[in-house]
């Protein structure tokens, strides 16, 4: 045999609810600064420009982290993979609130090395233990238990650095801790069969190939990188457009934290998107959320109604949330799944290098508002290649040997 294989033992069976209570833990951690580390990073830089350099640097390094980590879980278990992620989280937030140039760089690295890790490692837990015809309802359910965290985070984090500057980052500490723990209680091990190989490792990039050589893979990658690009646009550089047309800086984690609070609708939206196809609720999705976006580029000289146009393209961004990645993970092959959730969370990476080389690009030509319609021309190029899916896909398949 070229493999022994070693069961995990019985009590390590985890339930949807037990990933739905992790992924809690982890939307608690980044909610916490998610609005906090664009106001630190452009306090550190300046700019909008130089915080784009900074974000676009740091992109370019996560991105190749992020590949390599299904390369490190050969010969490191993915148990200790994930206490890495955790752990990295922690070196993030000491650097963060010295406030240097140099620190909040090197915070913004660990941040991102920190969510593509457990992310990779998350999502590989995810394929070996939730079955094909539960993951849809999987998804919503986490994304119902990191509702609160994502609504509250935000806001709470800008609020908190306004009082003290390390307030914010020592509770993200203290939530990390609490998702280690709960990840060692949970007793998920290395997943559902330890594989001992006994050939070579594998190269980190050969499974590239196999990737590219499946179109409906490619397209719901492509969904996760215009969709987290919408977001990061949102997080970062909404919040930048408020500071120069003079709202100030909390508006933007105040409007997060309101449009984070659709996620208790996750449920919902699900059963709605599941009314139609995939393609057909992808497709919807995508082209409302590019109108808003683009709407707040036309009405930029009233920046209220930019902050409540880009609200509402919010609100298709969390319903991209919840049925954007069915395309990808109902198309990954069981014995490819460590290594396709690397390819999907490279999405994260791919899109902090794409939005801030956007960013950057437009604003050499144009102020910041430039930026939303630039992400209205990412959400059409979504819109048309969710075209190219299956028009049955996501819809009850009728049983073999019924008519």
């Amino acid at each position: 045999m070229a493999t022994d294989e070693i069961p995990v033992p019985a009590a390590a069976r985890p339930e949807l609810w037990h990933f739905a209570i992790l992924a809690g833990f982890e939307a608690a951690v980044r909610g916490s600064l998610i609005s906090v580390m664009p106001l630190v990073v452009r306090e550190a830089m300046g700019s909008t420009v130089g915080s784009s350099k900074a974000y676009f640097i740091v992109g370019l390094i996560s991105l190749s982290w992020g590949l390599m980590v299904p390369w490190a879980t050969k010969t490191i278990p993915r148990r200790w993979m994930y206490t890495a992620g955790c752990c990295l989280y922690f070196v993030g937030m000491s650097l963060a609130f010295l406030g240097t140039p140099f620190t909040v760089t090197l915070a913004l690295m660990a941040n991102a090395m920190a969510t593509a890790t457990t992310f990779v490692c998350f999502n590989a837990y995810v394929l070996d233990y939730v079955g094909r015809e539960n993951l849809g309802r999987g998804q919503s359910l986490q994304m119902f238990f990191a509702a609160t965290p994502w609504a509250v985070g935000p806001m709470l984090g800008v609020w908190l650095h306004s009082l003290w500057r390390p307030a914010p980052f020592l509770m993200a500490g203290a939530f990390a801790v609490a998702l280690l723990t709960t990840f060692w209680i949970l007793r998920l091990g290395n997943g559902k069969a330890i594989a001992r190989a006994k050939s070579p490792t594998i190269n980190p990039l050969a499974y590239l190939g196999r990737f590219l050589a499946q179109p409906r893979l490619i397209a719901g990658w492509s969904f996760a990188v215009i969709r987290s690009t919408g977001w990061w646009v949102y997080v970062v550089y909404l919040p930048y457009f408020c500071i120069e047309q003079g709202l100030g800086p909390n508006v933007g984690g105040t409007a997060l934290s309101i449009s984070n609070g659709l996620l208790f609708l996750a449920p919902t939206l699900l059963r709605f998107a599941r009314r139609s196809s995939v393609r057909i609720s992808v497709r919807r999705a995508f082209a409302l959320c590019g109108t808003f976006f683009l709407l707040g580029t036309l009405v930029a000289p009233w920046p209220w109604l930019t902050v409540l146009a880009l609200m509402l393209a919010s609100i298709l961004l969390v319903t991209l949330d919840v049925i954007g990645g069915l395309p990808f993970l109902m198309s990954v092959k069981p014995s490819e799944r460590t290594e396709m959730s690397a390819i999907y969370s490279s999405f994260r990476d791919v899109s902090s290098v794409v939005t801030p080389g956007m960013a950057w690009a437009v604003l050499a030509v144009a102020p910041t508002a430039g930026i939303f319609s630039a992400t209205a021309a990412l959400m059409g190029l979504a819109f048309t290649v969710a075209g190219k899916l299956h028009p049955r896909l996501g819809t009850p398949r009728p049983s073999r040997g019924r008519p």
